[in-house]
């Protein structure tokens, strides 16, 4: 298969993993010649229940009997996307209550990128240095990193930056903003989590200038930091929330969340102001909707912080400088560069699954399933320690 791999599907990388999957059960990833790796990922934050959980997999199941796409989205009712829309709100503060369900998280970006230059009338879009929102031509247009952004210039205009947890920076925000979009933690520069309140200081230089305010919600949301979405730990509401990963239970799924008065803009004037032929899928939003059902009904939001504490006890480690992050969303930075890559690919060979991020060269990314045990997570901290003794 490694052949036919690399000549057959596009590669994101030089240099990709390239394992052999075989198969995967609650949190762990077999390979085709067996080897059995215990997953400290969860794909990149979107397993949030682990592998092939049994309430997901039921529910899409039944869904596959009664029936797949039947109609682009927003034209018919259909139970799956209905319910799931409903029940994201009951579960947000109001007036935060009509869902647009789309396929990813960077289609949600774009959402709410259009839906604030149309409900303000203004073009103005503020980002923060070394946030990441996706990549497609509206979320890649949010980020400062010009290496990444050159080859694909021009990107959409009016879009400015401003240093994260930088209040001084917050009089950039001006009557000429339509809206200010930042990651609740922000992902791919470190985790690195808002502090002295900063987001609620955002939010109130927002609502003073008529400004909306966004919070990318894809990887701290759908319970990962022991709240359901990150923001609730962090005393401020957004006006648009988007969210994806890890609320589909391993499909792929996006969602962007207003007002209804803020949402209608999108139906007309022009009508389809925002157009999808899959989102809503009924078979995804019946695996979204068990998600959201069990993690809103468990005690993994809660366990998520238990969990928390258990991995930063039993990663105490000489070569371990720092572990930012909240809950089952951690980044543990090591002294430098090449060490970091050498635990990576080290653990893969112990049989631990582990990545990097984005922007943050020294950081090894640890988000697990919210469903694993504390025993895995254990095993899982002892081969981490044990291959940073070896280097």
């Amino acid at each position: 298969m490694q052949h036919d791999f690399f000549k057959y599907q596009a590669q994101t990388t030089p240099h990709p993993l390239a394992m052999e999957i075989s198969h995967a059960k609650g949190s762990y990833i077999y390979d085709t010649k067996g080897k059995v790796y215990l997953d400290f990922v969860a794909g990149v934050s979107a397993c949030s229940l682990g592998h092939s959980h049994p309430k997901v997999v039921n529910a899409v199941k039944a869904q596959l009997d009664k029936y797949l796409h039947v109609m682009v989205y927003g034209e018919y009712i259909q139970e799956p996307a209905l319910e799931l829309s409903k029940l994201l709100a009951k579960h947000l503060p109001k007036p935060l209550e009509t869902t647009y369900l789309v396929n990813s998280g960077t289609e949600a970006i774009e959402g709410s990128i259009k839906l604030a230059r149309r409900f303000t009338g203004r073009s103005e879009i503020i980002a923060a240095k070394n946030a990441y929102h996706g990549n497609t031509m509206g979320s890649l247009s949010l980020m400062d990193y010009e290496e990444r952004k050159q080859p694909f210039l021009p990107l959409i205009p009016d879009i400015k930056h401003i240093t994260f947890n930088c209040e001084f920076c917050l009089q950039q925000i001006t009557e000429q903003t339509a809206a200010v979009i930042l990651e609740t933690i922000q992902g791919g520069a470190g985790f690195i989590e808002p502090t002295d309140d900063y987001l609620q200081k955002v939010q109130q230089r927002c609502n003073a200038v008529g400004a909306l305010f966004i919070l990318d919600e894809i990887q701290p949301g759908i319970g990962r930091t022991g709240k359901l979405f990150g923001f609730e730990n962090y005393n401020c509401q957004p006006d648009i929330v988007a969210t994806g990963k890890g609320l589909g239970g391993g499909l792929p799924i996006g969602a962007f969340t207003a007002s209804k008065k803020m949402m209608d803009v999108l139906s007309d004037n022009p009508k389809l102001g925002h157009i999808t032929t899959f989102g809503g899928h009924p078979v995804i939003a019946a695996a979204a909707l068990a998600t959201l059902r069990e993690i809103t009904t468990s005690n993994l939001m809660t366990e998520a912080l238990e969990k928390e504490q258990l991995i930063r006890q039993h990663l105490q480690h000489k070569r371990i400088k720092e572990i930012r992050g909240r809950g089952l969303m951690l980044a543990v930075f090591t002294e430098n560069t090449d060490i970091t890559n050498e635990v990576i690919m080290r653990c893969q060979d112990q049989g631990l699954v582990l990545f990097w991020l984005l922007f943050e060269p020294k950081a090894i990314r640890i988000t697990p399933p919210l469903t694993i045990s504390k025993d895995e997570i254990v095993k899982g901290c002892k081969i981490i320690t044990s291959v940073l003794d070896s280097i």
